[in-house]
């Protein structure tokens, strides 16, 4: 993958990208499928939010991922 930057946490860990959001989740997901890993969920947070609240956000998923 593309990384311009890595940030890490105590909680974690996080990646930014040089491509767009919806690239991101296909690289990602294909990464995990070439380590073992299955994408089991995937939460569209922004979705969800407008739907319940009508409120807007930047793309926020969520992939429940594993092994």
């Amino acid at each position: 993958m593309d990384t311009i930057t890595t940030q890490e946490t105590q909680l974690g860990m996080s990646r930014v990208l040089a491509s767009s959001f919806d690239e991101a989740i296909d690289k990602v997901t294909l990464a995990l499928k070439e380590h073992g890993f299955g994408v089991l969920s995937d939460i569209d947070v922004a979705a969800t939010l407008k739907a319940r609240l009508g409120e807007h956000m930047e793309p926020y998923r969520i992939l429940g991922a594993c092994n």
